[in-house]
């Protein structure tokens, strides 16, 4: 046990506080005023020199060395999801269908703790630490509009790192991978167009249900029959909305879905025969058929180099804990991959439920909640690795 764990748990005390409070107040994407004023006040409160209303809530800060050298930036997400709380916990949410059920109230106050830790070695530091703190991440495009808005210059970040708290594996586990280790993420919409009529008389109609119906199950090919093996690809429908009425054939029918796979290539392939595959069958059937993507998010691919740097962190700062580098951690999606695009660097993964407390339940589930043990090891090794990746 490193002596940057030793603080981070010192300091656990404040990390839960902050936690709990953005717990009970949850705001969605673009909405974070509470959040970002919180976040604000507390790195003032450490003497940072503070920029708010970036991308409407997002609020960055540096912690800067007394010694030159590069400039590093660590990201956190803030925002929170539309869905109703059922944790029944002491700080559960308390604005009604709102709930942090993704652990971005973690990352807020592991991102906090992490300005403590290392403001309090800025004289040990060769170089600056840039701490941004992102709205919308969940899928409204939040890292998107803050590259917009200037946030990777003045200065820029020659490298990046962001985390996330991970109910998927156990407390003490760890993520850490070169490559790719989350998928690209791209909504579509399909609306076909019929003739509505009587359900009694579907001669005289033009049933887009029917035709909805052997597009959905075609579209399944993509993956079995088009893409390669050795390679994932997932395409799900996930919203049908046709007809009113038990006896009338609606005039149209509404899909939307998502589109997740880790190669550019599949991703573009799936693209064009999920449109093939909606139009040749739409039209066979007399359709009109509108087909449109929207709000693409690419694969999350860690540089190795970097990834490596986390990985050596991690030994040094949780020795013992156990270190996944196989990659490909989920098809979820996560817009630090635009960061990516721009910076090498590396996001990771915090291991964060414990069956014996009952924390058992998913990212995005009503139930969802994490051991906040947790929060100590994220805070200790996002430090230690942005101090191994300025000295790198």
């Amino acid at each position: 046990m490193t002596d940057l764990f030793e603080k981070a748990r010192a300091l656990f005390p404040y990390t839960q506080a902050i936690r709990r409070d953005l717990h009970q107040h949850p705001e969605l994407a673009f909405q974070e005023f509470r959040t970002s004023g919180v976040i604000a006040k507390e790195l003032r409160d450490l003497g940072l020199e503070v920029t708010t209303g970036v991308a409407k809530t997002g609020v960055l800060a540096m912690i800067e060395g007394a010694k030159p050298g590069p400039v590093i930036m660590l990201r956190f997400d803030m925002d929170a999801l539309p869905i109703e709380e059922k944790t029944g916990a002491e700080y559960a949410s308390q604005n009604a269908g709102v709930m942090h059920a993704c652990g971005h109230d973690g990352h807020v106050a592991i991102g906090l703790t992490v300005a403590r830790l290392l403001n309090d070695m800025r004289e040990e530091m060769a170089g600056s630490v840039k701490l941004l703190f992102q709205p919308a991440e969940e899928g409204a495009g939040g890292a998107d509009t803050m590259i917009k808005e200037g946030s990777l210059e003045g200065p820029a970040p020659i490298k990046c790192l962001g985390l996330h708290i991970w109910n998927e594996q156990p407390i003490g586990w760890l993520g850490i991978a070169g490559g790719p280790v989350m998928a690209s993420a791209v909504m579509f919409k399909i609306i076909l167009t019929g003739k509505g009529g009587h359900g009694a008389i579907p001669h005289l109609a033009i049933d887009p249900v029917v035709a909805a119906a052997q597009i959905i199950s075609a579209a399944q090919t993509i993956s079995s029959r088009n893409t390669d093996p050795q390679k994932a690809c997932v395409v799900s429908i996930c919203t049908v909305n046709a007809g009113h009425a038990f006896n009338v054939i609606p005039h149209s029918v509404e899909m939307t879905g998502t589109i997740r796979t880790f190669d550019t290539q599949v991703e573009q392939m799936t693209y064009k025969r999920l449109e093939e595959i909606s139009r040749g069958i739409g039209e066979a059937m007399g359709c009109k058929v509108e087909f449109s993507l929207d709000n693409p998010t690419p694969p999350v691919i860690n540089d190795p180099t970097v990834a490596n740097v986390v990985k050596q962190a991690a030994r040094i700062v949780l020795p013992g804990h156990e270190i996944d580098d196989r990659g490909r951690t989920t098809m979820g999606a996560e817009d630090f991959a635009y960061y990516l695009q721009k910076i090498p660097g590396a996001f990771f993964f915090i291991g964060s439920t414990n069956q014996e407390k009952g924390l058992i339940y998913g990212h995005h589930h009503p139930k969802f909640d994490f051991d906040e043990g947790a929060l100590p090891r994220g805070a200790a090794l996002m430090a230690q690795a942005a101090l191994e990746l300025l000295q790198a």
